[in-house]
């Protein structure tokens, strides 16, 4: 591949663009069911985070693997950051006053 910004770089190949590149191990996030007490680790994609206009309504969600239960838990900074940079799904919720 060329570095050079001139002719050739429209003829480039989804093959050739992704030559060489390995395969990508997902973010594991661990987790804990209130309910049932059960320890796992969820996916990016089993999450889901809510950044809310304060602390009391920013959360990430997910159902427990174990029991089937829907898990709602808080998030602070440090979990948003967390959450965000793993790759979960992120939903801003506008309130209006």
């Amino acid at each position: 591949m060329s570095e050079s910004p001139v002719s050739g770089a429209d003829e480039m190949t989804v093959a050739a663009a992704f030559a060489g590149m390995r395969r990508v191990v997902p973010v594991m996030f661990r987790a804990g069911c209130p309910d049932c007490r059960g320890r796992f680790e969820l996916t990016a994609s089993a999450l889901r985070l809510a950044i809310g206009a304060s602390r009391r309504t920013t959360f990430y969600s997910f159902t427990c693997p174990e029991c089937g239960a829907a898990v709602r838990k808080p998030a602070g900074e440090r979990i948003v950051e967390l959450l965000t940079g793993g790759g979960v799904r992120t939903l801003r919720l506008h309130t209006t006053v």
